[in-house]
């Protein structure tokens, strides 16, 4: 995430930011309606942001959500799968 974040910085002075608010956005989203996104390889959920190409692959269990990864949806498909 700090990686894509200073990438859109070089790109463009404020898009980082935009980046981590569209980040902050979605994960806010996920924390109130954990159930509104499909299924997603398995027990996993996927929020895609709103603005970038990227999805918070995240995990509903009994008392807290996991957010596994920000991860870029055409780049290094399930290089996610190894982290919980």
């Amino acid at each position: 995430m700090r990686d894509a974040a200073a990438y859109y910085e070089e790109q463009a002075p404020g898009l980082g930011g935009d980046f981590l608010d569209d980040v902050e956005r979605g994960t806010h989203w996920v924390q109130q309606f954990p159930f509104s996104w499909a299924t997603y390889e398995g027990e996993y959920r996927r929020h895609l942001l709103r603005r970038f190409p990227y999805g918070l692959i995240y995990r509903v269990g009994s008392e807290k959500i996991f957010i596994i990864a920000v991860a870029h949806l055409r780049r290094k498909p399930g290089y996610w799968k190894s982290r919980e």
